[in-house]
């Protein structure tokens, strides 16, 4: 079994597609949610399937001793940030041996690095006229957006979209690539 730990700071959908897929599987079990974010939405989708919460606070989040040991007691294997807007320090890194992923709703590296999250990065592609967008899987470094692709999916840009129709089609590749990716990874850890 490969204990995963899911980073999310915002509403928690792609979180929770994760936990649904995983529900019951021999291969992949989701052992929590860490969050800097006490409202966030993933805490209540989460809770759906059992999966407990980690909340943390900037100050733990600067200085990870605390979040590092809580990895390493999970057993954590896989680290997968799903919306999560904080750059993830080293030594976070360091305790999966660099197995963090990320997803990232433009085709990378166009329309990446700092900033470039939710609705900006559809407004970006849009306003550079770019025929096509998607997703990147990627893994996660000191650099941001800069690791090694995993994955990417792509979906046309329509010439009447709107930043939320174009995020929509976007979201549908996250929900279709994200668990296939940790799926396919998990069977190699």
């Amino acid at each position: 079994m490969v204990n995963i730990v899911i980073f999310a700071s915002g509403n928690g959908t792609n979180a929770e597609n994760i936990a649904r897929h995983f529900a019951g599987s021999k291969l992949v079990k989701v052992a929590a949610l860490f969050t800097g974010n006490p409202r966030a939405g993933a805490i209540e989708r989460m809770a759906r399937y059992d999966v407990p919460c980690r909340v943390f606070s900037r100050e733990q989040w600067n200085c990870p001793d605390e979040i590092v040991d809580e990895l390493r007691r999970l057993d954590t294997r896989l680290v997968v940030l799903a919306g999560f807007l904080s750059m993830v320090h080293k030594p976070i890194i360091d305790a999966v041996d660099g197995n963090i992923i990320n997803i990232h709703p433009s085709l990378l590296p166009r329309h990446g690095g700092k900033g470039m999250w939710g609705m900006n990065v559809h407004r970006a592609v849009l306003e550079a006229s770019d025929c096509c967008s998607g997703i990147t899987i990627h893994y996660v470094t000191e650099v941001v957006d800069g690791g090694a692709i995993i994955c990417q999916r792509r979906c046309p840009v329509l010439p009447d979209d709107t930043p939320e129709a174009l995020a929509e089609r976007v979201h549908q590749l996250e929900y279709e690539a994200f668990p296939a990716v940790i799926e396919q990874l998990a069977e190699k850890l």
